[in-house]
């Protein structure tokens, strides 16, 4: 079992080393633990929306993938719009509004022209988004302009990079692909929350750990999901 310690100094008790054929409920149950404690334990913090947060820090959650699916059953997951965004990151795309041509909108409220206008992005047109999670993962290092530009060949292709070492040398401690970009952190609408992953093989089986800097629980941790597309 992993242990991990919250600023308090408490420590919880987090499942690990999950094993084949495990029930699917007892992977949910680590979801609605996680829920239990913000709201027993959760520290009163303020935030950059006004709203303010129940926060605990450093938890982790395991999920076996040998024979499931971490589709969580306990709320609505809007399931064809996490399969939309992801291959929207795929791709590399930024603009919110090729998502919202097929009725996903997860960043309609980070792309109207009042929320670019009050990030200072008062020349960018709605709906670009800036160089966010796709172009990172696609072209790291390359000079974002617009989203419409054509990126080919420019910057670091950490996704490729990724599957040519999982396929070639897969004991690679190199593993590793990043959204969070210092540098380009400031034309970002907003910044990545899921920032950084890692694989690892093993035995021919593939393991990911993702780094999530924020999460709103209630909704944000829908990347459990997505990270299982990965």
């Amino acid at each position: 079992m992993a242990q991990t310690t919250f600023s308090n100094g408490e420590s919880q008790t987090c499942p690990s080393d999950l094993k084949n054929g495990q029930s699917p409920n007892e992977d949910e149950q680590q979801y609605l633990d996680l829920i239990s404690r913000i709201i027993a334990k959760g520290n009163d913090r303020s935030d950059r929306t006004g709203v303010g947060t129940l926060s605990i820090f450093g938890c982790q959650m395991r999920f076996n993938l040998r024979d499931q699916f971490p589709l969580l059953t306990t709320k609505r997951v809007f399931w064809r719009g996490v399969a939309e965004e992801l291959l929207w990151f795929i791709k590399g795309q930024t603009n919110a509004k090729i998502l919202q041509e097929k009725n996903v909108k997860i960043w309609d409220g980070n792309s109207t022209r009042e929320f670019l206008d009050k990030c200072g992005f008062t020349d960018r047109e709605e709906g670009d988004l800036g160089p966010v999670y796709g172009f990172q993962w696609r072209h790291f290092g390359a000079e974002y302009k617009t989203c419409h530009d054509d990126y080919s060949n420019q910057g670091v292709d950490q996704l490729n990079d990724v599957i040519q070492r999982i396929k070639n040398n897969p004991t690679d401690r190199r593993i590793c692909m990043s959204a969070w970009n210092p540098v380009d952190l400031p034309k970002m609408a907003l910044p990545p929350c899921h920032c950084f992953a890692q694989f690892y093989v093993q035995d021919d089986e593939l393991s990911c750990l993702m780094y999530q800097r924020s999460a709103d629980v209630g909704l944000g941790v829908l990347s459990i999901l997505q990270v299982t597309l990965y």
